[in-house]
């Protein structure tokens, strides 16, 4: 297998959440020489930054990492892991080289549980009855059409488009369907035989499960629409006799806060300033309250870890870079402009004279 394909090594060897991730668009490959493994990275500034962890068999992961770094190495870059898992942190915990720093968590669960934890939950079936009285139905698309889908791209248009941020990239790919998609999963929520809402899951094949990936919604999509995909998607899941479903990093989650508490001071101190003013830009307690209502099994913590003995500014902002494709103050600033705009809009019509 030294010569498969990025897409055959995921589909072999994925274990971290992100690893089907590799295969959106903008994200390079590189390949070890000596053992199956592939690592997707993208490059800012003097620094590599890795979707996730080296994908390869777990007993290889320190090899191909080293056979990594020293690449980089050879190319005057440092690397950063990007939401890299359990397996990647037992590695690097301790090590002199290496700093790690906690950027959340990810809550999971097991399908084979969704069933009698939606029995015992009156207010998310009341969700989901409330969906579907108002004539919402789910459809399975081949994730491989839903890229020319017209309702599909009308719903990802205008949810970009109602959002603060500009659409992000990197391991939040918004064009996912714009890369390799034959092993993911589409659903279609629709009303009316009109599409109002998709669900994209993503395999993390090495731990038979998937990474929920994205779930956009038109204004029209009646409320419990997210929660009738996630349960059609948990019962798919269920069906198939899959172990792991995630809905992926929740940024600053509290559930983290152990391990938040490890970080560099000046980056807690970040942490604490974006969680308590910046959410309007990006809703880090909204998204962790909805998905806490969804009775995850657990949360687990998530890291980026640098090759660097301090964690360093530097490499946080190609973090952000990566993320936004400009520099974070930017980002920031174009955020915060639109953001008043729309507040602007919302405003105007309300003080209009009748």
């Amino acid at each position: 297998m030294l010569n498969a394909s990025a897409r055959e090594l995921v589909m072999a060897h994925g274990w971290n959440s992100t690893a089907y991730q590799i295969l959106n668009p903008g994200i390079d490959h590189w390949f070890s020489r000596d053992t199956p493994g592939v690592v997707g990275y993208t490059r800012r500034s003097k620094v590599m930054l890795v979707a996730g962890a080296p994908i390869c068999a777990s007993a290889a992961m320190p090899g191909v990492a080293a056979e990594f770094e020293g690449f980089a190495r050879s190319q005057g870059c440092r690397v950063c892991y990007v939401c890299a898992e359990s397996r990647l942190h037992r590695l690097f915990n301790g090590s002199r080289g290496h700093s790690i720093v906690a950027l959340g968590a990810q809550p999971a669960w097991q399908p084979e549980n969704w069933p009698r934890l939606i029995a015992a939950r009156n207010s998310l079936r009341a969700q989901i009855n409330r969906a579907r009285n108002r004539g919402v139905t789910i459809e399975t698309i081949p994730a491989e059409h839903g890229r020319d889908d017209p309702g599909i791209t009308a719903v990802l248009d205008e949810w970009l488009g109602g959002r603060a941020l500009a659409p992000l990239h990197f391991l939040v790919e918004a064009n996912a369907l714009g890369g390799i998609a034959a092993d993911r999963v589409l659903l279609a929520a629709r009303r009316a035989e009109r599409t109002v809402a998709f669900l994209i899951a993503s395999p993390i094949a090495a731990r038979n499960g998937y990474l929920i990936e994205q779930i956009a919604r038109s204004a029209s999509a009646p409320n419990g629409t997210t929660e009738m995909l996630i349960d059609a998607a948990m019962r798919r899941f269920a069906h198939e006799g899959r172990d792991f479903v995630t809905l992926g990093l929740v940024a600053l989650a509290v559930s983290a806060r152990a391990e938040i508490r490890g970080n560099p001071l000046w980056i807690r101190l970040l942490m604490r300033f974006a969680r308590a003013h910046a959410n309007r830009l990006y809703n880090f307690q909204g998204l962790e309250r909805f998905r806490t209502r969804m009775m995850p099994s657990r949360w687990e913590p998530i890291y980026a870890i640098s090759n660097e003995p301090r964690f360093s500014i530097r490499t946080l902002c190609a973090i952000g870079e990566a993320f936004s494709h400009m520099p974070p103050w930017r980002t920031i600033g174009l955020g915060a402009i639109r953001a008043i705009r729309q507040e602007c809009h919302r405003f105007i019509p309300a003080v209009r004279p009748i």
